[in-house]
Protein backbone atom coordinates (compact mmCIF):
# COMPACT_ATOMS: atom_id res chain seq x y z
CA UNK A 1 0.00 0.00 0.00
CA UNK A 2 1.23 3.34 -0.49
CA UNK A 3 0.87 6.23 1.19
CA UNK A 4 0.57 8.52 -1.35
CA UNK A 5 -2.99 7.80 -1.46
CA UNK A 6 -5.57 8.34 0.91
CA UNK A 7 -8.67 5.74 -0.46
CA UNK A 8 -7.23 2.30 -2.12
CA UNK A 9 -9.92 0.15 -3.55
CA UNK A 10 -8.39 -3.36 -4.28
CA UNK A 11 -10.73 -5.60 -6.45
CA UNK A 12 -13.99 -4.41 -4.27
CA UNK A 13 -17.10 -6.94 -5.19
CA UNK A 14 -20.39 -7.15 -2.85
CA UNK A 15 -22.40 -10.35 -3.92
CA UNK A 16 -26.51 -10.43 -2.48
CA UNK A 17 -27.75 -13.95 -1.76
CA UNK A 18 -31.81 -13.37 -2.85
CA UNK A 19 -33.93 -16.47 -1.21
CA UNK A 20 -37.25 -16.71 -2.90
CA UNK A 21 -38.77 -18.05 0.57
CA UNK A 22 -37.71 -17.55 3.69
CA UNK A 23 -37.42 -21.43 4.59
CA UNK A 24 -34.70 -21.44 2.06
CA UNK A 25 -32.17 -19.49 4.41
CA UNK A 26 -32.52 -22.43 7.28
CA UNK A 27 -32.24 -25.20 4.46
CA UNK A 28 -29.26 -23.33 3.28
CA UNK A 29 -27.65 -23.43 6.68
CA UNK A 30 -28.60 -26.93 7.07
CA UNK A 31 -27.11 -28.23 4.33
CA UNK A 32 -23.90 -25.97 4.97
CA UNK A 33 -22.74 -25.26 1.06
CA UNK A 34 -23.34 -28.31 0.17
CA UNK A 35 -26.16 -27.24 -2.32
CA UNK A 36 -27.34 -23.54 -3.36
CA UNK A 37 -30.65 -22.16 -2.45
CA UNK A 38 -30.75 -18.67 -3.21
CA UNK A 39 -29.65 -16.80 -6.39
CA UNK A 40 -26.58 -14.44 -6.12
CA UNK A 41 -26.84 -10.59 -7.09
CA UNK A 42 -23.79 -8.92 -7.83
CA UNK A 43 -24.06 -5.51 -7.16
CA UNK A 44 -20.13 -4.03 -7.23
CA UNK A 45 -17.94 -6.49 -9.07
CA UNK A 46 -14.02 -6.03 -9.36
CA UNK A 47 -13.74 -2.45 -8.95
CA UNK A 48 -10.19 -0.79 -8.30
CA UNK A 49 -9.47 2.62 -7.62
CA UNK A 50 -6.69 4.51 -6.27
CA UNK A 51 -7.44 8.05 -4.56
CA UNK A 52 -4.90 10.81 -3.64
CA UNK A 53 -4.86 13.54 -1.36
CA UNK A 54 -6.67 16.74 -2.75
CA UNK A 55 -8.30 14.42 -5.37
CA UNK A 56 -11.94 14.56 -6.23
CA UNK A 57 -13.69 11.78 -7.61
CA UNK A 58 -17.25 11.42 -9.41
CA UNK A 59 -19.12 8.54 -9.44
CA UNK A 60 -22.25 8.72 -12.06
CA UNK A 61 -24.31 5.79 -13.74
CA UNK A 62 -28.07 5.14 -13.46
CA UNK A 63 -29.83 3.99 -10.85
CA UNK A 64 -28.59 0.33 -9.83
CA UNK A 65 -25.36 0.83 -11.12
CA UNK A 66 -23.62 0.42 -7.47
CA UNK A 67 -22.72 3.65 -6.77
CA UNK A 68 -24.72 3.82 -3.45
CA UNK A 69 -23.01 0.29 -2.24
CA UNK A 70 -19.48 1.29 -3.52
CA UNK A 71 -19.91 4.12 -1.18
CA UNK A 72 -21.58 2.06 2.14
CA UNK A 73 -19.02 -0.48 1.60
CA UNK A 74 -16.47 2.59 1.45
CA UNK A 75 -17.36 4.39 5.09
CA UNK A 76 -17.98 1.06 6.44
CA UNK A 77 -21.65 0.51 6.45
CA UNK A 78 -21.19 -2.47 4.27
CA UNK A 79 -18.70 -5.32 3.89
CA UNK A 80 -17.39 -6.07 0.61
CA UNK A 81 -17.36 -9.40 -0.38
CA UNK A 82 -14.13 -9.73 -2.22
CA UNK A 83 -11.23 -7.42 -2.21
CA UNK A 84 -10.07 -4.98 0.30
CA UNK A 85 -10.55 -1.10 0.81
CA UNK A 86 -8.15 0.91 2.34
CA UNK A 87 -8.56 4.55 4.37
CA UNK A 88 -5.78 7.22 5.46
CA UNK A 89 -8.21 9.42 7.46
CA UNK A 90 -11.81 10.17 8.94
CA UNK A 91 -13.92 9.91 6.88
CA UNK A 92 -17.04 11.98 6.93
CA UNK A 93 -20.33 10.78 4.75
CA UNK A 94 -24.10 12.13 3.41
CA UNK A 95 -25.60 9.34 2.13
CA UNK A 96 -29.25 8.44 1.97
CA UNK A 97 -31.73 10.76 3.55
CA UNK A 98 -31.90 10.89 7.00
CA UNK A 99 -29.68 7.78 7.29
CA UNK A 100 -28.05 7.94 10.99
CA UNK A 101 -30.76 9.98 12.62
CA UNK A 102 -33.01 8.32 15.57
CA UNK A 103 -36.51 10.16 14.39
CA UNK A 104 -37.74 10.41 18.02
CA UNK A 105 -34.58 12.39 19.41
CA UNK A 106 -34.17 16.32 18.43
CA UNK A 107 -31.64 17.47 16.09
CA UNK A 108 -29.10 18.77 18.58
CA UNK A 109 -29.59 14.97 20.33
CA UNK A 110 -28.84 13.21 16.67
CA UNK A 111 -26.09 15.91 16.37
CA UNK A 112 -24.51 14.30 19.62
CA UNK A 113 -25.19 10.39 17.88
CA UNK A 114 -24.38 11.21 14.63
CA UNK A 115 -20.63 13.31 15.06
CA UNK A 116 -19.62 10.43 18.10
CA UNK A 117 -20.13 7.96 15.09
CA UNK A 118 -17.94 9.52 12.80
CA UNK A 119 -15.64 9.58 15.36
CA UNK A 120 -15.81 12.84 17.31
CA UNK A 121 -15.28 12.89 21.41
CA UNK A 122 -18.41 14.69 23.34
CA UNK A 123 -16.41 17.82 24.74
CA UNK A 124 -14.98 18.63 20.79
CA UNK A 125 -19.24 18.24 19.66
CA UNK A 126 -20.65 20.59 22.63
CA UNK A 127 -17.27 23.27 21.41
CA UNK A 128 -18.99 23.16 17.95
CA UNK A 129 -22.53 22.76 19.10
CA UNK A 130 -23.34 26.33 18.20
CA UNK A 131 -21.55 26.32 14.80
CA UNK A 132 -23.51 23.11 13.94
CA UNK A 133 -26.96 25.24 14.85
CA UNK A 134 -25.69 28.16 12.60
CA UNK A 135 -24.59 26.50 9.62
CA UNK A 136 -27.74 24.04 10.00
CA UNK A 137 -30.06 27.29 10.19
CA UNK A 138 -33.22 25.40 10.94
CA UNK A 139 -34.09 27.59 13.96
CA UNK A 140 -36.33 26.10 16.72
CA UNK A 141 -36.73 22.88 14.79
CA UNK A 142 -33.36 22.27 16.01
CA UNK A 143 -34.57 20.78 19.44
CA UNK A 144 -37.67 19.33 18.35
CA UNK A 145 -37.68 15.49 17.00
CA UNK A 146 -36.31 14.90 13.53
CA UNK A 147 -39.46 12.70 12.63
CA UNK A 148 -40.90 16.26 12.02
CA UNK A 149 -38.27 17.51 9.81
CA UNK A 150 -38.92 18.01 5.67
CA UNK A 151 -36.04 16.51 3.24
CA UNK A 152 -34.53 20.07 3.20
CA UNK A 153 -34.42 19.65 6.95
CA UNK A 154 -32.40 16.07 6.94
CA UNK A 155 -30.20 17.40 5.10
CA UNK A 156 -29.31 20.92 6.45
CA UNK A 157 -28.69 19.08 9.50
CA UNK A 158 -26.34 15.58 8.08
CA UNK A 159 -24.48 18.54 6.05
CA UNK A 160 -23.99 20.63 9.33
CA UNK A 161 -22.70 17.78 11.26
CA UNK A 162 -20.55 16.67 8.17
CA UNK A 163 -18.89 19.85 7.79
CA UNK A 164 -17.95 19.79 11.25
CA UNK A 165 -16.08 16.54 12.08
CA UNK A 166 -12.73 17.32 10.57
CA UNK A 167 -12.46 14.56 7.95
CA UNK A 168 -10.02 14.20 5.62
CA UNK A 169 -12.11 11.77 3.32
CA UNK A 170 -15.86 13.54 2.59
CA UNK A 171 -18.77 11.03 0.81
CA UNK A 172 -21.62 13.25 -0.91
CA UNK A 173 -24.73 10.60 -2.13
CA UNK A 174 -26.93 12.77 -4.07
CA UNK A 175 -27.89 14.27 -0.86
CA UNK A 176 -27.95 18.09 -1.79
CA UNK A 177 -30.72 17.55 -4.76
CA UNK A 178 -33.18 18.40 -2.32
CA UNK A 179 -32.02 21.35 -0.52
CA UNK A 180 -32.82 25.26 -1.03
CA UNK A 181 -31.04 27.18 -3.71
CA UNK A 182 -28.95 28.81 -0.67
CA UNK A 183 -28.15 26.32 1.17
CA UNK A 184 -27.08 24.45 -1.74
CA UNK A 185 -24.94 27.11 -2.85
CA UNK A 186 -23.28 27.45 0.51
CA UNK A 187 -22.59 23.70 0.50
CA UNK A 188 -20.47 23.59 -2.76
CA UNK A 189 -18.25 26.41 -1.39
CA UNK A 190 -17.67 24.52 1.69
CA UNK A 191 -16.97 21.54 -1.15
CA UNK A 192 -14.74 23.82 -2.95
CA UNK A 193 -13.10 24.92 0.00
CA UNK A 194 -12.51 21.36 1.50
CA UNK A 195 -11.51 19.54 -2.06
CA UNK A 196 -8.44 21.96 -2.44
CA UNK A 197 -6.51 19.77 0.80
CA UNK A 198 -8.75 16.91 0.96
CA UNK A 199 -10.41 13.83 -0.70
CA UNK A 200 -14.20 14.17 -2.03
CA UNK A 201 -16.21 11.58 -3.44
CA UNK A 202 -19.36 13.27 -5.10
CA UNK A 203 -22.15 10.98 -6.48
CA UNK A 204 -24.81 13.30 -8.50
CA UNK A 205 -26.88 13.37 -11.75
CA UNK A 206 -25.67 16.66 -12.47
CA UNK A 207 -23.21 16.25 -15.03
CA UNK A 208 -22.48 20.33 -14.49
CA UNK A 209 -21.94 19.96 -10.92
CA UNK A 210 -19.31 16.40 -11.52
CA UNK A 211 -17.48 18.25 -14.30
CA UNK A 212 -16.74 21.72 -12.22
CA UNK A 213 -16.21 19.49 -8.69
CA UNK A 214 -14.50 16.64 -9.82
CA UNK A 215 -10.66 15.81 -11.12
CA UNK A 216 -11.95 12.04 -12.50
CA UNK A 217 -14.86 10.40 -12.92
CA UNK A 218 -16.00 6.92 -12.03
CA UNK A 219 -18.70 5.30 -14.32
CA UNK A 220 -20.79 2.40 -13.27
CA UNK A 221 -22.91 0.21 -15.09
CA UNK A 222 -24.50 -2.95 -13.41
CA UNK A 223 -21.85 -2.72 -10.70
CA UNK A 224 -18.79 -2.50 -13.16
CA UNK A 225 -15.92 -0.33 -13.73
CA UNK A 226 -17.05 1.14 -17.40
CA UNK A 227 -15.14 4.50 -17.48
CA UNK A 228 -12.54 5.97 -15.79
CA UNK A 229 -11.16 9.12 -16.79
CA UNK A 230 -11.17 12.46 -16.44
CA UNK A 231 -13.92 14.73 -15.45
CA UNK A 232 -15.67 16.16 -19.13
CA UNK A 233 -14.95 12.91 -21.18
CA UNK A 234 -16.44 10.37 -18.94
CA UNK A 235 -19.52 12.95 -18.43
CA UNK A 236 -19.81 13.13 -22.34
CA UNK A 237 -19.62 9.21 -22.95
CA UNK A 238 -22.39 8.86 -20.38
CA UNK A 239 -24.62 11.84 -21.86
CA UNK A 240 -24.07 9.92 -25.40
CA UNK A 241 -24.75 6.04 -23.47
CA UNK A 242 -28.07 7.75 -21.53
CA UNK A 243 -29.29 9.43 -25.04
CA UNK A 244 -28.75 5.40 -26.90
CA UNK A 245 -30.83 3.69 -23.84
CA UNK A 246 -33.78 5.65 -24.90
CA UNK A 247 -34.03 5.89 -28.08
CA UNK A 248 -31.36 3.05 -29.61
CA UNK A 249 -27.95 2.28 -31.32
CA UNK A 250 -26.36 5.53 -32.58
CA UNK A 251 -25.43 5.82 -36.46
CA UNK A 252 -23.51 8.86 -36.76
CA UNK A 253 -22.37 8.86 -40.27
CA UNK A 254 -19.18 10.85 -41.68
CA UNK A 255 -20.07 13.79 -42.44
CA UNK A 256 -20.23 15.51 -45.70
CA UNK A 257 -18.62 18.74 -46.21
CA UNK A 258 -20.23 21.97 -46.19
CA UNK A 259 -18.55 23.38 -49.33
CA UNK A 260 -20.25 20.60 -51.50
CA UNK A 261 -23.28 22.61 -51.90
CA UNK A 262 -24.31 26.11 -51.27
CA UNK A 263 -27.59 25.62 -48.42
CA UNK A 264 -30.83 25.66 -50.01
CA UNK A 265 -33.86 28.31 -48.98
CA UNK A 266 -35.97 26.19 -46.30
CA UNK A 267 -39.01 27.41 -43.75
CA UNK A 268 -36.17 28.78 -41.34
CA UNK A 269 -33.42 30.93 -41.89
CA UNK A 270 -31.53 33.76 -40.44
CA UNK A 271 -34.46 36.16 -41.55
CA UNK A 272 -37.38 34.07 -41.43
CA UNK A 273 -36.56 33.36 -37.05
CA UNK A 274 -37.58 36.47 -35.95
CA UNK A 275 -38.80 38.90 -39.17
CA UNK A 276 -39.72 41.83 -36.65
CA UNK A 277 -37.11 44.21 -35.55
CA UNK A 278 -35.47 43.20 -32.05
CA UNK A 279 -35.22 45.66 -29.65
CA UNK A 280 -32.37 48.35 -29.69
CA UNK A 281 -28.70 46.26 -28.20
CA UNK A 282 -27.74 48.02 -25.49
CA UNK A 283 -24.23 49.36 -25.94
CA UNK A 284 -21.53 49.73 -22.56
CA UNK A 285 -20.38 52.88 -22.75
CA UNK A 286 -17.05 51.80 -21.22
CA UNK A 287 -16.48 49.72 -24.81
CA UNK A 288 -14.81 52.29 -26.88
CA UNK A 289 -12.50 52.61 -23.84
CA UNK A 290 -11.69 49.55 -23.49
CA UNK A 291 -11.89 47.70 -27.64
CA UNK A 292 -9.06 50.76 -27.91
CA UNK A 293 -7.05 49.37 -24.47
CA UNK A 294 -5.26 45.84 -23.61
CA UNK A 295 -8.60 45.07 -21.34
CA UNK A 296 -10.58 44.38 -24.97
CA UNK A 297 -11.84 41.05 -24.72
CA UNK A 298 -10.39 39.00 -27.74
CA UNK A 299 -11.02 35.76 -28.75
CA UNK A 300 -9.64 33.44 -31.22
CA UNK A 301 -11.74 30.93 -33.11
CA UNK A 302 -11.15 28.22 -34.31
CA UNK A 303 -12.21 25.95 -37.11
CA UNK A 304 -15.51 23.69 -36.94
CA UNK A 305 -13.96 19.84 -35.82
CA UNK A 306 -15.58 17.17 -38.00
CA UNK A 307 -14.07 14.84 -35.86
CA UNK A 308 -14.97 15.93 -32.53
CA UNK A 309 -16.86 13.10 -30.48
CA UNK A 310 -20.65 13.39 -31.27
CA UNK A 311 -23.18 10.66 -31.21
CA UNK A 312 -26.84 10.34 -32.51
CA UNK A 313 -29.23 8.54 -34.87
CA UNK A 314 -28.00 10.39 -37.86
CA UNK A 315 -31.73 11.22 -39.53
CA UNK A 316 -30.04 14.81 -39.72
CA UNK A 317 -26.52 15.72 -39.06
CA UNK A 318 -24.57 18.68 -38.27
CA UNK A 319 -22.58 20.03 -41.71
CA UNK A 320 -20.21 22.70 -40.05
CA UNK A 321 -20.57 25.18 -37.43
CA UNK A 322 -19.12 28.97 -37.72
CA UNK A 323 -19.33 31.94 -36.04
CA UNK A 324 -20.18 35.01 -38.28
CA UNK A 325 -19.84 38.95 -38.08
CA UNK A 326 -22.79 41.20 -38.90
CA UNK A 327 -21.30 40.64 -43.21
CA UNK A 328 -22.20 37.34 -42.20
CA UNK A 329 -18.79 36.68 -43.18
CA UNK A 330 -16.61 33.73 -40.96
CA UNK A 331 -14.81 34.90 -37.95
CA UNK A 332 -10.97 33.82 -36.74
CA UNK A 333 -11.06 36.81 -34.47
CA UNK A 334 -13.88 37.95 -32.11
CA UNK A 335 -14.44 40.37 -29.43
CA UNK A 336 -16.46 40.54 -26.54
CA UNK A 337 -19.61 42.97 -26.59
CA UNK A 338 -19.91 42.47 -30.34
CA UNK A 339 -22.80 41.06 -32.17
CA UNK A 340 -21.99 38.05 -33.63
CA UNK A 341 -24.43 35.34 -35.15
CA UNK A 342 -23.41 31.38 -34.42
CA UNK A 343 -23.90 29.83 -37.81
CA UNK A 344 -25.16 25.90 -37.53
CA UNK A 345 -25.66 24.10 -41.18
CA UNK A 346 -27.45 20.80 -41.16
CA UNK A 347 -27.95 18.62 -43.88
CA UNK A 348 -30.64 15.18 -43.66
CA UNK A 349 -29.93 12.08 -44.63
CA UNK A 350 -34.17 10.88 -44.22
CA UNK A 351 -37.05 12.63 -44.00
CA UNK A 352 -37.53 14.78 -40.39
CA UNK A 353 -39.91 16.55 -39.20
CA UNK A 354 -40.25 19.19 -36.16
CA UNK A 355 -36.40 19.74 -36.75
CA UNK A 356 -34.99 21.49 -33.66
CA UNK A 357 -31.21 22.68 -33.47
CA UNK A 358 -29.54 24.00 -30.89
CA UNK A 359 -26.26 24.98 -29.03
CA UNK A 360 -24.45 25.61 -25.63
CA UNK A 361 -21.34 27.75 -24.92
CA UNK A 362 -19.31 25.47 -22.45
CA UNK A 363 -16.07 26.24 -20.45
CA UNK A 364 -12.92 23.96 -19.85
CA UNK A 365 -14.86 22.02 -17.30
CA UNK A 366 -17.65 21.40 -19.24
CA UNK A 367 -20.17 23.93 -17.68
CA UNK A 368 -22.69 24.92 -20.09
CA UNK A 369 -22.63 28.91 -20.23
CA UNK A 370 -25.28 30.03 -21.97
CA UNK A 371 -27.09 28.79 -25.21
CA UNK A 372 -30.66 27.98 -26.92
CA UNK A 373 -32.64 26.25 -29.45
CA UNK A 374 -34.91 26.91 -32.49
CA UNK A 375 -37.97 25.22 -30.58
CA UNK A 376 -39.85 28.44 -29.66
CA UNK A 377 -39.22 30.01 -33.06
CA UNK A 378 -40.67 27.15 -35.30
CA UNK A 379 -43.27 26.26 -32.41
CA UNK A 380 -46.04 27.09 -34.93
CA UNK A 381 -44.51 26.01 -38.33
CA UNK A 382 -42.58 22.98 -37.51
CA UNK A 383 -39.26 22.49 -40.01
CA UNK A 384 -39.23 19.59 -42.06
CA UNK A 385 -36.24 18.51 -44.41
CA UNK A 386 -36.54 15.73 -47.31
CA UNK A 387 -34.02 13.23 -47.56
CA UNK A 388 -30.78 14.97 -48.89
CA UNK A 389 -32.03 18.72 -48.40
CA UNK A 390 -29.69 21.02 -45.97
CA UNK A 391 -30.78 24.71 -44.43
CA UNK A 392 -28.86 26.77 -41.72
CA UNK A 393 -29.98 28.49 -38.63
CA UNK A 394 -28.01 31.76 -36.87
CA UNK A 395 -28.38 32.48 -33.41
CA UNK A 396 -27.14 35.86 -33.16
CA UNK A 397 -26.52 37.42 -30.00
CA UNK A 398 -23.90 39.66 -28.39
CA UNK A 399 -20.51 37.98 -27.43
CA UNK A 400 -20.58 38.36 -23.54
CA UNK A 401 -17.52 39.42 -21.78
CA UNK A 402 -15.88 36.11 -20.90
CA UNK A 403 -13.07 35.43 -18.29
CA UNK A 404 -9.20 34.05 -19.80
CA UNK A 405 -9.56 30.84 -21.13
CA UNK A 406 -10.33 28.01 -22.98
CA UNK A 407 -14.20 26.89 -24.26
CA UNK A 408 -16.14 25.24 -26.69
CA UNK A 409 -19.41 25.13 -28.77
CA UNK A 410 -21.69 22.03 -28.34
CA UNK A 411 -24.61 22.10 -31.19
CA UNK A 412 -27.58 19.28 -31.44
CA UNK A 413 -29.89 18.22 -34.36
CA UNK A 414 -32.71 16.87 -32.98
CA UNK A 415 -36.30 15.60 -33.79
CA UNK A 416 -39.59 16.49 -32.51
CA UNK A 417 -40.16 18.70 -28.88
CA UNK A 418 -37.71 20.07 -26.50
CA UNK A 419 -39.70 17.62 -24.01
CA UNK A 420 -40.22 14.46 -26.38
CA UNK A 421 -37.57 14.44 -29.28
CA UNK A 422 -34.79 12.09 -30.97
CA UNK A 423 -31.14 13.04 -31.09
CA UNK A 424 -29.90 13.08 -34.23
CA UNK A 425 -26.42 14.36 -33.91
CA UNK A 426 -24.89 16.09 -30.82
CA UNK A 427 -21.29 17.02 -31.60
CA UNK A 428 -19.48 17.95 -28.51
CA UNK A 429 -16.84 20.64 -29.08
CA UNK A 430 -17.88 21.33 -32.12
CA UNK A 431 -15.93 24.93 -32.28
CA UNK A 432 -13.25 25.59 -29.86
CA UNK A 433 -11.99 29.28 -28.70
CA UNK A 434 -10.06 30.68 -26.39
CA UNK A 435 -10.33 34.33 -24.52
CA UNK A 436 -6.84 35.94 -24.59
CA UNK A 437 -7.59 39.12 -22.89
CA UNK A 438 -10.41 40.09 -20.62
CA UNK A 439 -11.86 43.31 -18.42
CA UNK A 440 -13.92 40.91 -16.86
CA UNK A 441 -12.91 40.90 -13.06
CA UNK A 442 -15.76 39.42 -11.38
CA UNK A 443 -18.14 35.73 -12.06
CA UNK A 444 -18.11 33.56 -15.10
CA UNK A 445 -19.82 36.17 -17.46
CA UNK A 446 -19.59 39.82 -18.27
CA UNK A 447 -22.29 41.65 -18.99
CA UNK A 448 -22.38 44.84 -20.81
CA UNK A 449 -23.79 47.79 -17.89
CA UNK A 450 -26.00 50.34 -19.07
CA UNK A 451 -24.50 52.91 -16.50
CA UNK A 452 -21.74 53.02 -13.33
CA UNK A 453 -23.16 55.68 -11.46
CA UNK A 454 -21.07 57.05 -8.41
CA UNK A 455 -22.72 59.80 -6.50
CA UNK A 456 -20.51 61.86 -3.92
CA UNK A 457 -22.30 64.08 -1.34
CA UNK A 458 -20.89 67.11 -1.25
CA UNK A 459 -18.83 68.05 1.40
CA UNK A 460 -20.19 70.59 4.01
Amino acid sequence: MSSDYTIEIENVSKCYQIYDRPQDRLKQMLWRGHRQFYKEFVAVSDISLHIKKGETIGIIGSNGSGKSTLLQMLVGTLAPTGGSITKHGRVGALLELGSGFNGEFTGRENVYMNASVLGLAREEIEAKMQSIQEFADIGDFFDRPVKHYSSGMFVRLAFAVVVHVDAEILVIDEALAVGDAAFVQKCMRFLRQFKKDNTLLFVSHDAGAVTNLCDRVLWLDQGKNKMLGDAKTVCEAYLASVFEKQQGQHKIQKQTSANDAAPVDSDINASSINDEEGPAVTKDQRMAFLNASSLRNDIKLSEFNEESASFGLAGATVQSVALLDKSEAPLSWAVGGEVVALRVSVIAHQPVQGLIIGFFIKDKLGQSLFGDTTDISTMDSPVYLDEGQDMYVDFEFVMPLLQNGDYSICVAVAEGTLEHHVQHHWVHDALLFSVKTTSVRFGIVGIPMNAIRVNVSEYS
